[in-house]
């Protein structure tokens, strides 16, 4: 899929060292428990590649059209860990830093969304995010979603404790 600055597809090889890079970093890790491995994001990726294998979607890979750099992933995935408003399919993005501040989120998630609703047929998409994560919130805004605070919930993956435990959900209609 394209946008009019994006590519958005499946992973290469090539897309594993500047996306480890980047999930390395703790900027663009801050509003996550901790950054990632090496290890860690090579088995990412192929939890992502697994997915579109099983569900035709997933997270693409983002290359700039100019440059043909990765600049980070904007997708789906199916969730499916214990909350109450699960399973649900969730529209997610994560960049690196020098594509912060470009509109790149909003540009490739506007993207995901329309797969969404007129490729995948799903009938709702959700976002989460720790409540402190304005910058994924503003994207989230700007999709059309809403949020109903009665559905802000406790990460079951982020430990007890953590000051990011605490999630905002978003969602989005099929219009």
């Amino acid at each position: 899929m394209e946008t009019e600055r994006l590519i958005m597809r499946r992973w290469r090889d090539a897309d594993r060292a500047p996306f480890a890079e980047m999930n390395a970093d703790p900027e663009v890790m801050r509003h996550f428990p901790a950054p990632l491995t090496r290890s860690q994001s090579d088995a990412m990726v192929d939890r992502i590649e697994r997915h579109f294998d099983l569900r035709g979607y997933g997270l693409w890979a983002l290359e700039e059209r100019s440059t043909g750099r990765f600049v980070g992933f904007t997708g789906l995935a199916l969730q499916t860990f214990e909350a109450p408003f699960l399973p649900a399919v969730e529209i997610g993005w994560r960049l690196a830093r020098p594509a912060w501040g470009r509109g790149y989120a909003t540009e490739a998630a506007l993207e995901a969304v329309r797969y969404a609703f007129d490729e995948a047929g799903l009938d709702e998409i959700v976002s989460m995010t720790a409540v402190g994560n304005a910058r994924s919130r503003a994207v989230m805004e700007r999709l059309g979603m809403t949020r109903d605070p009665a559905d802000d919930f406790d990460h079951p993956r982020v430990p007890p404790g953590d000051p990011l435990r605490r999630h905002v959900l978003y969602r989005l209609q099929r219009p």
